[in-house]
């Protein structure tokens, strides 16, 4: 079970890594906190030592993580300590949204200007498949929606059973 845990987060790691463009640390700390921190959240002490890091490599990195919303912290009354947990994974789809968001916002205008300034052929096609894509980038938009909208009934389920 260990073997295939180390090997889990490991895969997560370069994944986190590529998809989030964070160091490996990063995206290690994040695989580490979505397979092993998901019931009580790791400490910044358990961080450090799963991971053999620097306490301010590890820091680094935690801010980095905290600061893009893919990791949050959580308290205990009468325990000074943070202890860490992957953000829910309706928060980390939000990301997503801001992007597509973005994305419908150029389309948008570079349609406006393909529209008005089509001289040939070539202009029109490219206005055509300026049209398909900016309909799919709004079926993604509703689909994120939508899979956000279930994780965020998940998530509130599970705070109530709590």
């Amino acid at each position: 079970m260990d073997n295939e845990k180390c090997e889990l987060i490991e895969l997560f790691g370069i994944h986190f890594e590529r998809l989030y463009n964070v160091s490996p640390l990063g995206g290690r700390i994040l695989a580490t906190l979505v397979i092993d921190g998901c019931k009580s959240g790791l400490t910044f002490d358990e961080l450090v030592e799963k991971m053999q890091a620097s306490k301010s490599s590890v820091s680094t990195n935690l801010n980095l993580l905290l600061k893009t919303g893919k990791i949050e912290y959580f308290t205990l009354a009468g325990d000074r300590k943070k202890y860490f947990k992957a953000a829910p994974l309706s928060q980390r789809l939000k990301n997503y949204l801001t992007i597509v968001d973005g994305e419908k916002m150029l389309i948008e205008k570079l349609m406006n200007y393909r529209k008005k300034n089509i001289s040939c052929v070539q202009e029109e096609i490219n206005f055509q498949n300026m049209c398909a894509y900016k309909e799919h980038v709004l079926q993604v938009e509703q689909l994120l929606l939508s899979t956000i909208n279930k994780f965020k009934s998940i998530e509130i389920e599970n705070q109530i059973a709590k």
